[in-house]
């Protein structure tokens, strides 16, 4: 399948054509066009031009026709209509549609016979969320005429933001709400979209050209302002491909918001899907140049349903989907000819009698002595520590030993422990004695894996309780006690 990413005057292609043995070739292609824009406010500005830049990425993806012609069309936001909808407890799973589009009609200022639309459910401890998306069947009937004047099939359309949010959902937990802001820092230029832990929130994207101003100014300014309208972020996903540059623990402090480089929640979180995806040249596959494409293919395998080709009152309200699993053709045939084979080879030899000789083969086996079996010794049971997921836990080392080079030691430590999001710094001063364990009321029950796994460096911890508004979970202090 073709996943390809149109926004406003930047085109960007990902192929995949599957293997026998369930993995993907990748064939990429990504373009700029300075001059003309091949979108305006979400449609397309000119139907030639826009088939004309598709074919230019065909061209470019193989030198051979590509026979796979079917495509998974991603759109930015400004293309369609966004709505998120809370789902009662008591309401029948038979009246969820009806209940969508009412929820639609009243709240979009467009008229549904006039759209394609479609919806999908996120569920976590504390509610059930809709999230519908509808687009202008003009501006659909466009994109239709653009892809069949280069005969490809439009098989799915999705929207940017379900794409992105598909790239780090993993590190996300239903049982707590976070709001989180996902910037794509790309081309001098961010652009960033609102989320919490059950998808997108609003349908405003936020764009600013940086020119000489610092990335790290910027978003500074967007958190101050995001909290003025009371949304206070817990997190910033950063993404695109000048996030490579940055380092997540001075990003973080100078910002104030605890931040995660896409760079690394992808091999963390998403290595199933890595494994995958076989890059067809000498160059590893950058999967922050091609975001949108792998999300969409990460959802898409996720959500067969969903698409805005789809009206969801021909679904019948039937949106409750689980990822589908996928069977390879040619190892089923394989597995079921040899079972039939060997079954055909079994009654054979069963009509038959066969006397075969193998006591040339025989050799004298000298007896094994029995042994007696003693009675095993009992072990010593101790309390088992609490189980952690230590790679969600958002540590920060603090030096307060004056050491140079003590808090890198650390967390180089805790990192072999399984630790994963630690950032490092200097203590208010370096006369600690003792090393200061501070954890948010929340964590409590992982102190004491953190000081089992510290014992080795350390006898006792002095112990406080820290903030529930601090960024990290844990903090600690390194004193000079600290081995």
């Amino acid at each position: 399948m073709l996943y390809l990413f149109i926004d406003k005057n930047r085109i960007k292609a990902l192929h995949l054509k599957k293997s026998i043995l369930g993995q993907y070739e990748t064939l990429v292609f990504s373009k700029t066009y300075q001059s003309s824009n091949l979108l305006e406010q979400g449609k397309i500005v000119n139907i030639d031009f826009v088939a004309s830049a598709v074919k230019e990425a065909l061209q470019s993806l193989s030198e051979r026709e590509i026979k796979d012609r079917d495509t998974l069309l991603i759109l930015p936001q400004e293309s369609y209509s966004f709505l998120r909808i809370q789902v009662p407890s008591d309401i029948a799973t038979s009246a969820i549609s009806s209940f969508v589009k009412d929820k639609a009609r009243s709240n979009l200022p467009i008229n549904l016979d006039e759209y394609s639309y479609d919806y999908f459910l996120e569920e976590g401890t504390s509610g059930k969320y809709i999230h519908f998306f509808a687009i202008e069947n003009t501006s659909l009937t466009k994109y239709k005429e653009a892809l069949q004047l280069i005969e490809l099939k439009l098989r799915v359309i999705l929207p940017e933001t379900v794409t992105y949010f598909k790239l780090f959902q993993k590190t996300l937990r239903k049982d707590k709400k976070e709001n989180i802001l996902y910037v794509t820092y790309d081309e001098n230029k961010l652009t960033g979209i609102l989320y919490d832990s059950y998808g997108q929130t609003s349908s405003e994207k936020w764009m600013v050209q940086l020119d000489d101003k610092k990335v790290e100014e910027a978003l500074k300014q967007k958190t101050l302002e995001l909290e003025q309208k009371g949304v206070k972020l817990n997190r910033l996903i950063l993404a695109g491909t000048q996030s490579e540059k940055v380092r997540q623990d001075t990003f973080t402090k100078e910002i104030g918001v605890w931040t995660n480089p896409l760079k690394r929640i992808i091999p963390e979180f998403y290595q199933e899907y890595l494994k995958l995806l076989i890059s067809s040249s000498n160059k590893p596959f950058s999967v922050l140049s091609y975001e949108a494409c792998v999300g969409g293919f990460i959802f898409h395998e996720q959500h067969k349903n969903f698409s805005l080709l789809n009206n969801a009152k021909r679904r019948g309200g039937r949106f409750f989907t689980l990822p589908k699993v996928n069977f390879i053709k040619k190892e089923l045939i394989i597995f079921l000819g040899s079972f039939i084979g060997s079954f055909i080879l079994f009654m054979l030899v069963s009509q038959y009698k066969f006397d075969f000789n193998f006591a040339f083969l025989q050799t004298r086996v000298k007896p094994t002595p029995t042994v007696m079996p003693t009675k095993p010794t009992p072990k010593l049971t101790s309390t088992p520590l609490p189980k952690v997921n230590k790679s969600q836990l958002k540590i920060k080392v603090l030096n307060g030993s004056g050491i140079k080079g003590k808090a890198s030691e650390v967390k180089d430590l805790l990192k072999e422990k399984g630790y994963q999001e630690i950032l490092t710094g200097n203590a208010d001063s370096f006369d600690y004695q003792q090393t200061e364990i501070q954890v948010k009321k929340s964590k409590a029950s992982v102190t004491s894996t953190v000081k089992n796994d510290l014992k080795e460096n350390l006898t006792s911890f002095k112990e406080s309780t820290l903030d529930e508004d601090e960024a990290a979970d844990i903090i600690l202090i390194i004193g000079s006690d600290f081995k």
